[in-house]
């Protein structure tokens, strides 16, 4: 959590603060609303932190910045507890990080050493894996070069989708060497006509650095996916 953000909780908890906790807070402006959902999000914001910040203190502070009264904290004291709070919260997010990073590489390792022996699934050398749902007649594309055009369901390894030509209703066409490496390999073993599911090992994938909000870092992900033609 920022800087900033915490400002703008400091400034939502004041505009409801000469309210009593048993009074009904009453939402008729637009800015009213706006400082509900602001003092809403940020307050999920806290508790999902783990931050249980006394709010008199708060109510307090802001105050007396108000009334021009004197700072327990001086400039000077207020800046140096912000920044050690800022270190303390990025140290907590990177170990939060590496926590979920870790959890993700065990759970790839685990489905994969399980799924390896299910009926019809091979494996390359690199440890991609894949299943030929069906077989096309049609030629296998010659190079990393080469542009393909094919349908396509991803998803991880709970089941959700977070992409499909499929559902949109729309092939789309790529140059091999231009997507992930699991999708370079598992391409070029198909021919025109075939689809195949392949399963791709994080290191395969987006690795550390996962890819939008779906795919965290160190994913392993399915992909159910149809060569429909060899564009050039």
């Amino acid at each position: 959590m920022k800087f900033t953000l915490l400002m703008v909780f400091m400034l939502s908890f004041f505009a409801c603060s000469n309210e009593s906790a048993s009074q009904k807070i009453e939402v008729k402006t637009q800015l009213d609303s706006v400082a509900y959902a602001i003092g809403w999000n940020l307050g999920e914001n806290l508790l999902r932190d783990s931050l249980m910040m006394n709010t008199k203190i708060i109510e307090e502070a802001m105050n007396q910045a108000l009334k021009s009264g004197e700072a327990k904290l001086n400039e000077e004291q207020r800046e140096e507890v912000m920044r050690a709070f800022q270190t303390m919260m990025q140290a907590k997010q990177q170990e939060k990080i590496a926590l979920q990073q870790k959890a993700s590489v065990e759970e790839g390792k685990k489905f994969l050493a399980e799924n390896k022996n299910k009926p019809g699934v091979k494996v390359t050398a690199s440890g991609l894996q894949y299943r030929v749902d069906k077989e096309g007649n049609g030629p296998k594309p010659s190079s990393p070069e080469t542009t393909v055009k094919v349908h396509y369901t991803g998803k991880l390894l709970n089941g959700k989708t977070f992409d499909s030509s499929v559902d949109r209703g729309e092939p789309i066409d790529f140059q091999l060497n231009q997507v992930i490496k699991g999708w370079t390999e598992g391409v070029m073993l198909m021919n025109v006509g075939s689809k195949y599911t392949f399963w791709i090992p994080s290191e395969l994938a987006y690795g550390e650095r996962g890819a939008g909000q779906d795919i965290g870092p160190n994913a392993t992900l399915m992909f159910e996916v149809e060569l429909l033609e060899i564009v050039k």
